[in-house]
């Protein structure tokens, strides 16, 4: 299950629907209780899109049934993403905001019906494989056997997705500095890796190891115009001012904008986080300026900030890039944490690196990729189940807030 905008059920065969021969699907004419609505929708995801109509019935979630409620009936989803999901279709319980036609989630009509205790609802994510309970999600409460100690709760500063502020990020104890002023944060079980800004991305794949995705751009940049962005620094002009003062990227009056910015604002959050087509010179600007920046605080020398922007610029991910690690280096990789609320949430290698097969042919993947989002909605991270995996996590409706503990 995801927090993603509204549920929806994978509709009988049509020609476009090839996914459909896959899955489950739901019959209208089969159900005593359906009630034709009929209007269409379409959502558009970080990864794929549907489109089709709304329709209502009642719906079970295990022992609850929830009455009348309204649905997005798929008949259309292009391209290979629902055809190797192995799930039949999505259950939204973000608010109400990000609903498309402004249907009322399923979790609204369970609290409005009376259907659960308490107006919270948990996620367990079991990370042992081996395991034959994958997981679990309780509406109503939380199950005090999946998590240790006490939750840090964090109040939601957006309702749309669950976002709330975050801190600090840490590499191996040391602070990165680029969050210390704070940054935007999503909780998400409906994306599987963690997402945030490139630049800081970039500088936990060097720190790991990782193989990222070389950039021509980037290369050009520390070459040409490293010398010109440090001078621009020590001349304290303002860091997402620099790349537009230099010919690269435009100025909207407040920050550098660049076409290649992913964006989780369209609509007022009316669509998932997606990545554009890029302007590679103004992207991989926006970054060296983070990198020089954050050396220059530290009281670097020149010569070693830009030998550092130039072996970032091989670990810069695309938006919604991957980068690989040696599977072997994993013991000698440093812990990632984040800072939420006063608390600082670490993450091992074994738990944010992706360790894919056995043996010689095992594959490894940081589960960090990059996610570019521009002022005043960023920076943004998103936390998803690399992160919820790890720390069980309550979603706290009634009190409009997320909590985290360790999950056991």
């Amino acid at each position: 299950m995801s927090l993603s905008q509204i549920i929806i059920f994978i509709f009988t065969f049509t020609n476009k629907v090839v996914a459909c021969y896959f899955h489950s699907k739901y019959h209208a004419d089969k159900s005593s209780t359906y009630k034709k609505n009929g209007k269409k929708f379409e959502i558009q995801y970080g990864t794929g899109s549907m489109s089709g109509f709304l329709s209502q019935d009642h719906v079970r979630l295990g022992n609850m049934l929830v009455k009348d409620q309204v649905f997005a009936e798929a008949t259309d989803e292009p391209g290979l993403t629902f055809l190797a999901a192995k799930f039949d279709g999505i259950l939204g319980l973000g608010f109400q905001q990000i609903s498309v036609q402004n249907v009322l989630p399923i979790w609204y009509n369970m609290i409005n019906k009376g259907l659960v205790e308490n107006p919270i609802f948990s996620f367990w994510m079991n990370r042992n494989t081996d395991d034959k309970e994958g997981g679990e999600i309780v509406f109503g409460g939380v199950d005090p056997k999946h998590f240790k100690g006490e939750h840090t709760y964090v109040p939601v500063t957006h309702q749309g997705y669950w976002q709330f502020n975050m801190g600090d990020v840490f590499i191996g104890g040391k602070s990165t500095g680029y969050c210390s002023s704070g940054c935007a944060a999503i909780a998400d079980s409906g994306t599987s890796l963690l997402a945030g800004p490139s630049a800081i991305v970039a500088e936990i794949n060097h720190a790991i190891g990782a193989e990222g995705i070389a950039s021509k751009e980037c290369k050009t940049i520390a070459s040409q115009y490293g010398d010109i962005i440090l001078e621009l620094l020590i001349a304290q002009v303002k860091p997402q001012k620099i790349c537009s003062e230099i010919g690269l990227c435009s100025f909207n009056g407040a920050h550098d904008v660049s076409t290649g910015i992913a964006s989780v604002t369209d609509k007022d959050y009316g669509e998932e986080p997606r990545a554009c087509s890029i302007n590679a010179m103004c992207y991989a600007c926006e970054a060296a300026v983070v990198w020089a920046h954050n050396q220059l605080s530290q009281n670097q020398t020149k010569i070693r900030i830009l030998n550092y922007v130039s072996e970032l610029c091989d670990r810069l991910p695309s938006p919604n890039g991957q980068a690989s690690v040696d599977c072997d280096k994993m013991s000698s990789m440093p812990t990632i944490s984040f800072t939420i609320g006063d608390k600082k949430f670490d993450l091992t290698p074994e738990q944010y690196i992706l360790k894919i097969g056995e043996g010689s042919a095992a594959q490894c993947i940081s589960g960090f990729t990059g996610l570019d989002v521009p002022p005043p909605r960023g920076p943004i991270w998103i936390l998803g189940d690399i992160f919820m995996g790890v720390y069980h996590t309550v979603f706290d409706f009634g009190n409009n807030r997320v909590g985290f503990a360790e999950a056991a």
